[in-house]
């Protein structure tokens, strides 16, 4: 996670230096038209996950190889109602509505076919990549992403040297990455798991009505998630110019890479959580969503903290010449990110009973009302970084609403989670901020002294997580693997 932030952030810097800040915002643009629709390898990633997992307690493979023939049965119809609806309806869009420089509208439309493709490939290779995350193989799971980081970082190499333009030799290559990764995905899942095999199709429609049942409602969510992120940022293009959406793109893209602890922590916890519920071993199951809330967010917040502080300076040693409003976004977007990275493991475990109807309706709720109130507040003329504020403000109302569904689902205590979980985060978040923003303030400036502060702030949130944030007994966990690892080294 680690190796793959830094690649990440790295790669970032470099695709805004050769392509430009405009031609970065055009791409963050026709990217969002086509992630639109990535909801629908999203709500699948989640079901596929679900199904497996259930199955795999079960012990059953021939259960198994009719989920996967069903599932893949599904796979096939969204990729070819993606494509349809992106070439015919998406691309009207980006023809017509879609800002642009004339000039560059060619290009333009040609990163846009990639992208389609792109994400059609994506398509193919979520199923394999949920199988293998059912089955708790993380080692797979993070070579492929080291493997993907490494692809993506030598498309920029190659981007700076081949005679074309720019917009549209990125566009390909991507295309081309996305293939490998679901040709190695494909050719790992077939070879190691007996259930991913198509020599023969297991048909069941009792599993097809679950797993579409299940898939309606979170459809619904998903769609509302996307429809807060990229919708935004295509709201954004119609009010301001590419550099403000350059800007945005700029402060997505640093707490993606920060959200990559997160993310990938909470994939790991998706499976035995699933499997606590279906066992069922309720003890368990809340053990791991109390640790996984808390320890998400310190792992979200080691990093947080020090770039919340030194924003301005990190931003241009890393970018050179960053977007006058990137400072600003980054930090608020820091914001919404760390109130979200609580609530991953809660959101799994609302998963878990497959009662979806109302949780999706009241959540999605919230999640349109945030595209609504950003339009509502910019045709007001406010400034573009209140749609942040209303993002990280819809999240706090919606952490408090996961809670309230997942005690009524799952019955998990709420009393518990405040004692075990918020309390905890409040005390560490003090403890470490304060000693930071006093380091920050009478620090003096330059780069020497920006990265002492770094060191410090990191360092000030590993112990105050360490002394305050865990509890006796994980302390000894974590005592335990640190001493274990210096000996396995030495």
């Amino acid at each position: 996670m680690l190796f793959t932030m830094i690649v990440g952030l790295y790669t970032s810097r470099l695709v805004l230096e050769i392509l430009g800040v405009e031609d970065y915002g055009i791409y963050s643009v026709v990217g969002g038209i086509v992630s639109l629709f990535l909801f629908l390898s999203s709500t699948m990633a989640s079901v596929t996950q679900r199904f497996f997992s259930i199955s795999l307690v079960q012990n059953d493979l021939e259960k198994l190889k009719r989920t996967f023939s069903v599932n893949w049965f599904i796979y096939g119809t969204i990729a070819v109602i993606a494509f349809v609806l992106l070439e015919t309806v998406g691309l009207w869009f980006v023809n017509e509505h879609l800002k642009a420089p004339a000039e560059r509208f060619e290009s333009v439309r040609w990163l846009y076919h990639f992208s389609v493709l792109t994400f059609i490939a994506t398509i193919f290779t979520t199923p394999f990549m949920a199988i293998i995350i059912a089955h708790e193989d993380m080692k797979i799971y993070a070579y492929v992403s080291i493997a993907d980081v490494l692809l993506k970082l030598a498309v920029l190499y190659l981007l700076m040297y081949l005679p074309w333009d720019k917009l549209e030799l990125y566009g390909m290559l991507i295309f081309a990455v996305s293939v490998i990764n679901t040709v190695i995905y494909t050719v790992i899942c077939v070879r190691k798991y007996s259930e991913c095999q198509f020599r023969k199709f297991y048909w069941d429609k009792s599993i097809l009505c679950e797993t579409l049942s299940f898939t309606g409602w979170s459809l619904f969510g998903q769609v509302t998630t996307v429809m807060r992120n990229q919708a935004v940022t295509i709201l954004l293009n119609q009010v301001f110019n590419p550099v403000v959406v350059a800007a945005r793109a700029i402060a997505m893209n640093v707490t993606s890479q920060i959200n990559l602890f997160s993310n990938n922590f909470n994939v790991g916890l998706y499976p035995p959580i699933i499997k606590a519920y279906a066992a069922p071993d309720s003890k368990r199951m809340f053990s791991l969503i109390f640790m996984g809330s808390k320890m998400t967010f310190f792992m979200m917040w080691v990093f947080a903290l020090p770039l919340f502080l030194e924003m301005d300076v990190i931003l241009h040693v890393w970018l050179k010449n960053p977007p006058p409003e990137a400072v600003l976004f980054t930090q608020l977007a820091l914001v919404e990110a760390l109130i979200t990275s609580i609530s991953l493991p809660i959101t799994t475990a609302a998963r878990a009973p497959g009662r979806m109807k109302t949780y999706e309706l009241t959540l999605g709720s919230i999640q349109i009302a945030i595209f609504f109130v950003s339009w509502l507040v910019l045709e007001l003329e406010t400034a573009a970084y209140s749609v942040f504020i209303v993002a990280a403000t819809a999240n706090l109302i919606m952490f408090v609403v996961r809670l309230i569904f997942v005690n009524t689902l799952i019955g998990l205590p709420l009393k518990s989670f405040f004692v075990k979980v918020a309390f905890p985060i409040f005390a560490m978040v003090l403890l470490s901020a304060i000693p930071s923003f006093a380091v920050h303030l009478f620090m003096p400036k330059g780069l020497l002294f920006t990265t002492t502060s770094v060191v410090l702030s990191a360092m000030f949130a590993i112990i105050s997580m360490y002394f305050v944030g865990i509890n006796k007994l994980e302390r000894e966990k974590v005592r335990g693997i640190i001493v274990s690892k210096i000996n396995r080294l030495f």
